[in-house]
């Protein structure tokens, strides 16, 4: 064999490993690694389907059918994904049975895929090393779509426990639902500044949004089964209500409010990292619809609290910068999630 030839076959090897060795650490990575990892080839196919999807969606002239269009993007996505790690592991393979002397592409290619979906239709010559890289593939196959699907229920129990929280929080604020609202419904059931147990079930709630929605992101794509509902509406709400007891309400500190409201803000900044280290590009989408709230509507939201009897601080103004420097720790990122994932609208108050 002339040097060249050699050469060109080491060089297909190790091509083809590292292509399989790259597939088989982005699916660690990505499903079983507890961290916010973001990995090219999972990015590239999550970024090249929304494209896909946005571009569809901005044809579309209500928010209620581009929300229909949206619903399918998260699981295209993820039934797409383990379709890519397979062509790449097939043609990772193809590149070294080609190495190993097997033949022509063509026959390398169908003795690759079948042992990758274990027809046994091709098979490589006689010998320990082509069939221990047969053997390998086929494993490599099975063990990169029972990945996926083992997963599949984890990522849907925390789609549930996420959506259950917003689901109730829609009774108690209102729908459309808003801080002024929640506020209301918690000085009624009187756990306003005495009851921490509502506001320990939303610092909760916020711990695991953190992380679900970091170390599995596509979840942050799964639609509310009701258009009218969103996780980052609902986060804003919650933390647009503890802002307003923190700024405005006249009385002594909840420590449970402030740690909600603490665990709120660490936890959807963390969630914006996450994306815009990834690079994930909010501005494909039609724009969200989130209402910033002005002094007037803030005084009026101030009117409104007064009439159902919570005490209030006098100082209507100073009350108002005080929101304004506690909205602006997550207001940020709630506008880039809200983006990023084609909330609902958003009304402040």
């Amino acid at each position: 064999m002339p040097s060249w030839t050699f050469l060109l076959h080491v060089l297909a090897f190790v091509g083809g490993a590292l292509l399989v060795l790259s597939t088989l650490l982005a699916a660690i990575r990505s499903f079983v690694l507890p961290r916010n990892e973001s990995v090219l080839i999972t990015n590239w196919v999550f970024r090249s389907i929304r494209f896909l999807f946005s571009r569809l969606a901005r044809l579309k002239k209500t928010y209620g059918s581009r929300d229909r269009v949206m619903a399918l993007y998260a699981p295209v996505a993820l039934v797409t994904l383990p379709a890519v790690w397979l062509v790449m592991v097939g043609l990772g393979y193809t590149a070294i049975f080609w190495a190993l002397g097997e033949g022509d592409f063509d026959r390398c290619f169908r003795i690759s895929n079948s042992s990758l979906f274990t027809l046994g239709s091709e098979e490589p010559s006689k010998g320990f090393l082509p069939n221990a890289v047969s053997y390998s593939e086929a494993g490599l196959g099975l063990l990169l779509v029972t990945l996926l699907i083992s997963y599949l229920p984890t990522m849907y129990q925390a789609f549930s426990r996420r959506e259950l929280v917003v689901a109730r929080l829609e009774l108690r604020a209102g729908a459309p639902a808003s801080a002024v609202t929640l506020l209301e419904w918690l000085h009624r059931a009187g756990a306003l500044q005495h009851d921490g147990v509502k506001w320990e079930e939303w610092e909760s709630w916020f711990v695991e949004i953190e992380e679900s929605h970091t170390s599995l992101g596509i979840l942050a794509f799964f639609r509310s089964p009701q258009p009218g509902r969103s996780w980052v509406m609902a986060a804003d709400i919650i933390l647009d209500a503890a802002a307003l007891l923190l700024s405005t309400v006249a009385a002594p500190r909840n420590p449970h409010g402030e740690i909600c409201f603490k665990a709120g803000c660490i936890s959807i900044n963390r969630v914006y990292r996450y994306f815009e280290g990834a690079h994930a590009n909010p501005e494909a989408l039609p724009k969200a619809r989130i209402e910033e709230p002005s002094g007037e509507s803030f005084r009026e939201a101030y009117a409104q609290l007064r009439a159902q009897g919570i005490p209030l601080e006098e100082d209507v103004e100073v009350c108002w910068h005080q929101y304004q420097e506690l909205r602006s720790r997550y207001q940020p990122a709630i506008a880039y999630l809200g983006q990023l994932t084609m909330t609902p609208e958003i009304k402040a108050f």
